[in-house]
């Protein structure tokens, strides 16, 4: 007597997902933190806590910070500008007191008309930085 083998085949079990979650993550709180997560999972009314980790995750804005490197290197670059600024404004000072010490008046007032030149290029050029900063944050909002 020979015993044939069948090819019946039964599926027992479940049936099968047909999106399974098959990706883990892991997090530990300390008891305070967990304290306040069962609280707002019980007030959720939700019965699976995985559920309820995967709405608040997915259903509320999380906040992205991007750092734009072009934005940082443009604020370096104008805190280092600034602080020439500074600098010069206190050697402007310093050569007004020492034209009026060491010159005649006359020749100091010509020098000084020579340093307001300067000067109001300067502020034109203050004035262009003030629009290209106003251009670089209406950007950046």
């Amino acid at each position: 007597m020979t015993l044939q083998k069948t090819t019946h085949k039964h599926s027992t079990g479940r049936n099968k997902k047909i999106n399974p979650a098959s990706f883990r993550y892991v997090f530990r709180l300390n008891e305070k933190e967990n304290n306040q997560f069962l609280s707002l999972f019980e007030q959720s009314g939700m019965k699976v806590k995985a559920h309820f980790i995967t709405s608040l995750l997915f259903n509320r804005e999380i906040k992205v910070v991007k750092i734009d490197k072009s934005a940082l290197d443009y604020y370096t670059k104008l805190t280092e500008l600034y602080a020439q600024f500074r600098s010069v404004g206190v050697n402007y000072n310093q050569i007004v007191k020492i034209l009026y010490r060491n010159f005649s008046e006359k020749k100091a007032a010509a020098y000084l008309y020579k340093l307001e030149k300067e000067t109001t290029q300067m502020i034109a050029i203050c004035k262009q930085i003030l629009e290209l900063s106003q251009q670089i944050e209406q950007k950046l909002k």
